[in-house]
């Protein structure tokens, strides 16, 4: 029987996974630049978790999720994001009290069980980074410039900020009313899914993508002019900070984002490089949702992005790094002899922190050759007997085909970067 990957999930090959070296020590270098610490939460947990965390009338919770009864007959579910696990990690860790103002980062694959397309796969991956224990403006603003900084060392010019407050849960309820009647109204003019929608979670009408609905809902009230005083306060200076530090920015009033949790800032870093499917990274503020989990009342402000959609647009822009991994040296033996002194000076080396490859097929020397130029070495040393009793080799350099003769007691020495 031939196995395959199972649909929805995708190697990552040699020649491919250098790409994704290269966007993941841009996240670690700029992460470490805004003072963001690394966490590492478990594949999966608690299915209340994300239920109670993302919301259960939502997407994900509704259709997405892998959930399954472990041997104890307890519900778990891989993660299908990033901030639920952080706070149950800050809740469980007592990390609020080691310190009033928490800043982390995650980086990993997430799971949800959505048709897959371009950029969205079933096993895919995320870096995302969350601030814990401030309400801020400077934080709400902090995380965009952090997420749009990323973008911008890995070379990336074509995306839009939009943003968005979502009010909180003194103004919202309000609103939410005043929407639900009027989206009853014009309910005949929805698609299915929205007047799903409507009797459920009735502010996703307002990010539809079907064409019909964008058209019916063109005139129904949005949330942001609606707010209660503190939003509005919280909004405005959200929009000065911004202005502040020269991020150019869109307020988009359609703009709530799928999850529950999310109060006053809302905001989505998109690139027209992706097509329909255009998010990038997305985020906001989420001041309940420590407590909705079992912690002390504490806010908090984080964003997510799709490393896939990531690459996507690296490729589009032509901004992918080649692949220049290769080892430095490749010895090319010429006996069996040669050979067992190859592998062991090979040993050596590797523990200097040199990369060396050698032939382990027995093949010939023409062949050797071909294969230290296939793997782009950029050294190529011959030993034969000849060298190994004058204790003297050629190194060649595989970029300029020049040559010079070394001492094989003293290769490091002779090998330049």
């Amino acid at each position: 029987m031939k196995f395959k990957s199972i649909k929805g999930t995708k190697d990552i090959l040699p020649g491919e996974v250098e790409a994704w070296q290269h966007v993941e020590r841009v996240v670690h270098r700029v992460m470490r630049d805004f003072n963001y610490r690394e966490i590492r939460t478990p594949v999966f947990e608690t299915t209340a978790l994300f239920s109670r965390s993302i919301g259960e009338l939502t997407d994900i919770v509704n259709k997405e999720m892998y959930t399954f009864l472990d041997r104890s007959e307890e519900s778990v579910t891989l993660k299908p994001e990033g901030t639920a696990s952080v706070l149950r990690a800050y809740i469980q860790n007592n990390l609020g009290e080691q310190s009033p103002l928490v800043k982390v980062y995650y980086m990993g694959p997430m799971f949800r069980q959505e048709r897959p397309q371009a950029g969205r796969l079933r096993q895919f991956h995320q870096f995302g980074a969350e601030a814990i224990g401030s309400q801020s403006p400077l934080l709400d603003v902090e995380m965009t410039a952090l997420a749009l900084e990323i973008y911008s060392q890995l070379g990336i010019k074509q995306f839009e900020l939009k943003i968005n407050s979502v009010g909180c849960e003194k103004c919202r309820p309000q609103y939410k009313e005043l929407l639900v009647a009027e989206l009853t109204r014009i309910q005949s003019k929805l698609s299915p899914e929205s007047q799903a929608r409507l009797k459920q979670n009735p502010l996703r009408v307002l990010d539809s993508k079907d064409e019909g609905d964008k058209a019916a809902t063109k005139n129904v009230p949005l949330m942001k002019d609606h707010l209660c005083t503190e939003c509005v306060e919280h909004f405005t200076k959200v929009q000065q900070l911004l202005n502040a530090i020269g991020i150019k920015y869109a307020i988009d009033g359609r703009l709530v984002r799928g999850l529950d949790y999310y109060t006053k800032t809302a905001y989505e870093i998109t690139s027209t490089a992706l097509g329909s499917q255009d998010a990038l990274a997305g985020g906001g503020r989420y001041d309940l949702l420590v407590e909705k989990l079992g912690g002390k009342p504490t806010p908090g402000v984080g964003f997510a992005a799709g490393i896939e959609r990531l690459l996507m647009v690296l490729e589009k822009s032509g901004n992918t790094p080649k692949d220049e991994a290769g080892p430095v040296l490749f010895f090319v033996a010429l006996d069996n002899s040669s050979l067992t002194w190859a592998f062991a000076e090979a040993t050596k080396l590797r523990a200097k922190g040199i990369a060396v490859e050698l032939d382990y097929l027995g093949r010939s020397v023409k062949a050797q050759m071909r294969e230290a130029n296939r793997q782009n070495a950029r050294y190529v040393v011959v030993v034969g007997e000849t060298e190994l009793k004058s204790g003297k080799a050629k190194l060649k350099d595989m970029r300029n085909g020049g040559e010079q003769e070394i001492s094989l007691e003293r290769i490091d020495g002779s090998l330049q970067s």
